[in-house]
């Protein structure tokens, strides 16, 4: 089951949720926000321990 994860969005400020698949490691694309449609930056790291860390960013600031 891939993890979800709460964020708020960098235009419209509301939260959203995200689904993300951490098995293929540190990764950046874009998704949409379910509220606003914007395009968000989404960068996914991982830890030592294999847990996902989530930042999002809007698309002139990354």
């Amino acid at each position: 089951m891939l993890p979800s994860v709460e964020v708020q969005c960098p235009y419209c400020g509301e939260p959203i949720d995200l689904v993300v698949d951490d098995s293929a490691g540190d990764q950046r694309y874009i998704e949409d926000c379910q509220v606003c449609c914007r395009p968000i930056v989404v960068a996914v790291s991982l830890d030592e321990d294999g847990q996902p860390h989530v930042a999002v960013y809007a698309e002139d600031e990354a």
